[in-house]
């Protein structure tokens, strides 16, 4: 593990990987279409997590990127119990939208425990993982190992989230249904991760720069 973590490039990417927690909850509760299938927009920003904890545990180990996970987990949970607040909290007269404010945010109460469930679930199976072929591989490989352990966490991710956030919300919303929904949501996340898979690389070096570092295994 390196001799001195708490770094300026790490700080940038642990903002970057809280930020786009918060976002992907917030904001994530919007359904667009790509190539005919619909997805969340938050489709954008949870890879990007998933490409954090990866660039970040080659470099500084598991032992950071697990610090990583347990503020995110905090965060979201926090961000949850504020939310609840301002929802119940009682609108003055010149804000004239409060329905349509806790019709926004209040979908993303249900979203924000589906995501920190999967998100936790996720992450923990990645951070082992990633572990686990990066010891079978002797430490080589970095493009197998990344998209090995991320190919499996986002299916956890996805199909765990999908059924928290969704089953039930209405009678089409069954077992069944979610499924057939989570299948394509989920090989779009993966063809995200072989498309990030260079900027793995690119990160690792990046953070690497400059950085007295043993290797960790």
């Amino acid at each position: 593990m390196s001799e001195k973590p708490c770094t300026l490039k790490l700080h940038l990417l642990f903002g970057t990987f809280i930020g786009l927690l918060v976002g992907m909850n917030l904001l994530g509760n919007k359904i667009t279409t790509i190539m005919g299938i619909s997805v969340s927009v938050g489709i954008f920003m949870v890879p990007l997590t998933f490409l954090i904890t990866d660039i970040v545990e080659e470099v500084y180990g598991k032992e950071v990127v697990k610090h990583f996970i347990a503020t995110g987990v905090f965060t979201i949970i926090i961000m949850f119990l504020f939310t609840g607040l301002f929802i119940w909290l009682p609108a003055n007269e010149r804000f004239v939208h409060n329905a349509e404010y806790g019709i926004i945010f209040g979908s993303s109460m249900r979203i924000m425990v589906a995501s920190v469930t999967a998100f936790f679930l996720a992450q923990m199976h990645d951070i082992w993982a990633f572990s686990y072929w990066k010891k079978k591989t002797e430490g080589k490989y970095l493009w197998l190992r990344n998209n090995l352990s991320t190919w499996v966490s986002q299916a956890i991710d996805t199909f765990v989230f999908m059924m928290i956030a969704f089953y039930q919300v209405t009678d089409k919303f069954t077992f069944e249904f979610i499924i057939q929904l989570s299948i394509p949501y989920y090989l779009f996340k993966v063809a995200f991760a072989i498309l990030d898979t260079p900027f793995v690389y690119l990160g690792v070096v990046w953070l690497r720069d400059g950085v007295k570092h043993k290797e960790v295994v």
